[in-house]
């Protein structure tokens, strides 16, 4: 389960506008915005490099941050939304929504497969097939799972984790009612193309030899 809620410093930014956001960019800065709750929209902005540090670390966009801004009075907030360069692929813009710790939000959480080793499939050669790296969920807001496990202990080749396999975090469901695929174990090629092979041979029908009476 998520541990301590990390900080996210940032300064309100004056005046608004595609003008300032170009400033706070020239100052090494990346403008955004702070929205949702009871409160009036916040123009913010954060040093690029933090950032971008935390955009390379992964799941920015499904970790719960303590927004600090001065001024003002902390807040958790999600993000929505990051805005990049066309070229570059370097952020230009973000949107952070203001969250309470009961708030219900649509995140996609990490899946950790585990005990490969432990996979009886696996050790005969076959291929671990990720059908869904990550999982959409309805999660708590003041509760966001880091991650969920699945355990591959005695998978064999041909086995199937669905989701309903998976054990969730208290309180949090999938966003999808069907029970999805996660991840199966198949068979290795060289394996599969025997076997292609060998139902093609049984389905051919046998020639019957015609002869003249």
């Amino acid at each position: 389960m998520a541990g301590e809620i990390p900080d996210l410093i940032a300064q309100e930014r004056t005046g608004t506008g595609k003008g300032a956001a170009r400033q706070a960019r020239r100052n090494g800065m990346v403008p955004g915005i702070v929205f949702g709750g009871e409160a009036d929209p916040l123009p913010i902005q954060v040093p690029f490099n933090e950032l971008f540090k935390r955009l390379k670390a992964g799941r920015f966009k499904s970790t719960l941050f303590n927004l600090k801004v001065d001024g003002h009075d902390d807040v958790r907030v999600i993000c929505r939304d990051v805005q990049r360069d066309v070229v570059k692929d370097l952020p230009t813009h973000l949107d952070l929504m203001r969250l309470r710790r009961t708030t219900k939000i649509n995140l996609f959480i990490h899946v950790d497969f585990i005990n490969e080793d432990a996979a009886p499939g696996i050790k005969k050669g076959g291929v671990l097939t990720v059908v869904r790296p990550e999982v959409e969920l309805v999660v708590t807001a003041g509760d966001i799972p880091d991650h969920i496990t699945v355990d591959l202990t005695g998978m064999d080749i041909g086995d199937i984790v669905h989701i309903s396999d998976v054990t969730l975090p208290e309180g949090a469901k999938p966003t999808v009612e069907r029970d999805f695929v996660i991840c199966n174990i198949s068979a290795p090629s060289g394996l599969k193309a025997s076997e292609d092979e060998d139902e093609a041979e049984a389905d051919e029908v046998p020639a019957i030899e015609q002869t003249d009476d």
